[in-house]
């Protein structure tokens, strides 16, 4: 059965996967128990050859193949094989997972469109899925091991319900070399051109409709019998097995605690009898290849292959129950709670802000600081004509002459000035000021 654990997640805390790590069904623990311990009682019967049985010489002879091993089996990319692996390995997971024949569509669609409360009308629809399902039985018995132990023989699919005497005799007397899932398909799609002719279908476009499903459906089950003939290729299962297993087995000596090699290396050499990192990077690299060969068919029978059935016994449920039960047995037409009260409560729903985007509350700034900013921070860009030419806005006067007063404005975006006296020689504009400066500025450099 598939191990879900969704709700223990469901919220991030403080050491949230951690509880994860105690269980067994499903875990890597489960997966990997023999061949860690094969790895550990192999690297305790080396170390004790050394230690106890070899003489000198020969420790020394094994000191050397120790350094040989541990220094060339680095170059093996581990990470590199292991992890493009596994990515292929969960795409195609995925993908077979999306590719699962669900009658939910085609349900609907017959429901909707193959009409008749009588019994012919209720034997046509029962019979049009009762053919969906009995294809996908087909497809599943040929690529999955439980189904297959389930349904053995074509009898045990007869005694199921999915198909009838004459039916099984039908398909045994149609001769094909190759797998006959999708015959049930066609008997199908000339059942539903029947209902068409008898009137059930109103219209050719229901019919179109339910060809389209009905091609959908199909096509997802030849893509689960693509998936189960065409694999991963086989050297490249081959290249990562080799790669993890010679790896390893080249760490069985090359990861033992021998002599140093130099004295200077006495101070800092510690000698274990448990190599707790190379276990480490066993259990990792190891349980990265397990996880591989865990998903690569999800069609067995471990912990986290899919369960095909109880989705065969879903799938024939829920489709007899759209298309008989349900069919035009419609709960009686009232008033919604709403139907007056055109403002919605949410009842149960704390009360939150709502989100009405980014600059919904982004408040308006004046023109002037507007212009200020902007000029702050843009780029120069290169001029564009454009024609007609818009109204130049002419800037506000922020200085006033002396002799000056201003009147009431009309227009917001002007100031209008109005002399009070005669200006006298002292009160000069601002720009002739800078005139001026200008000149003297001149004549001292002169």
């Amino acid at each position: 059965m598939t191990v879900s654990y969704t709700l223990e997640v469901a919220n991030a805390r403080f050491a949230g996967f951690t509880k994860l790590l105690f269980r067994w069904k499903g875990s890597i623990y489960k997966l990997l128990y023999k061949e860690f311990l094969l790895f550990c009682f192999l690297y305790s019967l080396f170390s004790l050859i050394y230690r106890c049985v070899l003489t000198d010489g020969q420790q020394e002879l094994f000191e050397r193949a120790a350094r040989h091993c541990n220094k060339f089996a680095k170059l093996i990319p581990m990470s590199f094989v292991l992890g493009f692996y596994v990515t292929q390995a969960f795409q195609r997971w995925w993908g077979q997972y999306t590719s699962f024949p669900l009658p939910d569509n085609l349900m609907m669609v017959v429901s909707g469109n193959v009409h008749g409360s009588d019994e012919r009308g209720r034997l046509l629809r029962r019979t049009l899925m009762r053919y969906a399902n009995l294809s996908s039985v087909l497809i599943l018995r040929s690529i999955s091991t439980r189904v297959h132990k389930r349904f053995p023989t074509l009898q045990h699919i007869v005694d199921a319900g999915f198909m009838t005497e004459e039916e099984m005799r039908t398909l045994d007397h149609l001769y094909s070399d190759f797998n006959k899932y999708w015959m049930p398909l066609t008997w199908f799609a000339n059942l539903a051109s029947k209902a068409r002719e008898e009137g059930r279908v109103k219209d050719d476009i229901a019919l179109r409709l339910l060809m389209d499903e009905l091609n959908n459906y199909r096509g997802k089950c030849s893509m689960l019998f693509h998936y189960d003939w065409i694999s991963i290729p086989l050297v490249y299962t081959q290249v990562v097995t080799l790669a993890v297993y010679s790896f390893f087995a080249f760490c069985l000596i090359g990861r033992q605690f021998v002599k140093p090699e130099r004295a200077d290396e006495l101070k800092v050499h510690v000698d274990l009898y448990v190599p707790v990192f190379t276990l480490l990077e066993f259990f990792f690299y190891a349980g990265w290849l397990k996880v591989g060969e865990l998903i690569i068919n999800p069609f067995g029978e471990d912990d986290d292959d899919f369960e095909t059935n109880q989705l065969i016994d879903r799938n024939i449920q829920v489709s007899m129950l759209a298309v008989d039960d349900m069919h035009q047995n419609l709960p009686p037409l009232e008033k919604d709670k709403y139907w007056t009260d055109k403002s919605f409560s949410r009842p149960f729903s704390p009360a939150k802000p709502i989100f009405m985007g980014s600059t919904y509350d982004m408040r308006a700034v004046d023109d002037d600081d507007e212009e200020d900013s902007a000029s702050s921070y843009l780029t120069p860009m290169l001029s564009v004509s454009v024609w007609p030419p818009a109204p130049k806005k002419q800037k506000k006067s922020r200085r006033l002459c002396c002799c000056t007063k201003p009147e009431k404005p009309t227009d917001p975006d002007t100031i209008h000035i109005t002399p009070a006296k005669p200006c006298v020689p002292q009160c000069v504009s601002s720009e002739e000021t800078q005139h001026k400066d200008h000149q003297n500025r001149d004549k001292s450099v002169a």
